[in-house]
């Protein structure tokens, strides 16, 4: 039996990390995790066997599971593979942290905290970027957070491409159980509106991403820009029939601090 998320006492977060072959930087993430008191799931999804021998390793250290596909399936896959394991062991929150060094490990404690004031919100990374980042990269952003915006009827999403994340795991796990999820970089924005759309409030908290020098990318332009071009016309589709239902609720919210 899951615990319920809304009670205080049953906050039980764990941190999910994807990995495809990034054997230099994996270590000092884990365990940079587990000093925050994290139980730790890694998702290997395919990785070399360079890879795999540092997550063997890894995986003899207390508080830390190694899950394994088959096979290369992409970051989408990998992440859903991960946040239904964590629900199954009991999970009431996981948080997703990329495994090639970008995040600040050391916001850890402001995403749990956010997620203990209201457990049933999603805690969004909002990047704060330093001279590392691609422009290339930074300004395609600003097309995805357009987007989500017109597809959620709200600013309330600020990045949706952010891999910094933490997840309420019921609603997420049923939302997965709806309808399959993207297998790959697309997967981030898909499941962020799509747990709008469900009706998970949003947190954002501002966090420090750099672009680790020669750092291991799997972005890769053509491919995953058309993914997610592909992915806006599939969410512009799915937010029409939802367009009296998100007015309705920004009204509510809008009039909720005039009846306080």
């Amino acid at each position: 039996m899951h615990a319920r998320p809304g009670a205080a006492e049953a906050f039980s977060p764990c941190a999910v990390i994807p990995i495809y072959n990034h054997k230099d930087t994996i270590a000092a993430t884990v365990r940079a995790l587990r000093a925050h008191g994290l139980p730790v799931l890694v998702v290997d999804d395919g990785s070399d066997a360079a890879t795999r021998a540092v997550l063997d390793a890894l995986a003899a250290e207390q508080g830390i599971r190694l899950l394994r596909l088959p096979e290369n399936q992409g970051k989408g896959r990998a992440l859903t593979a991960g946040l239904v394991a964590a629900h199954e062991a009991g999970h009431t929150h996981a948080l997703q942290i990329d495994a090639d060094g970008q995040h600040d490990v050391a916001d850890v404690p402001r995403f749990l905290a956010e997620a203990q004031a209201d457990p049933r919100a999603m805690v969004c990374g909002k990047p704060v970027y330093d001279d590392s980042v691609p422009r290339a990269r930074l300004y395609g952003r600003y097309v995805t957070h357009f987007f989500v915006w017109v597809e959620t009827l709200s600013l309330d999403i600020q990045d949706s491409m952010c891999g910094y994340r933490l997840y309420p795991l019921a609603p997420t796990r049923a939302e997965i159980a709806r309808k399959p999820l993207p297998a790959r970089m697309d997967f981030d924005t898909e499941i962020a509106v799509r747990l709008y759309w469900r009706g998970v409030p949003v947190r954002n908290l501002p966090t420090r991403v750099i672009y680790p020098e020669n750092g291991l990318s799997h972005f890769r332009m053509w491919r995953d820009n058309l993914r997610i071009s592909a992915m806006h016309t599939r969410l512009l589709l799915g937010m029409l029939p939802r367009i009296p239902l998100l007015l309705w609720r920004r009204l509510r919210r809008e009039e909720a601090p005039c009846a306080a």
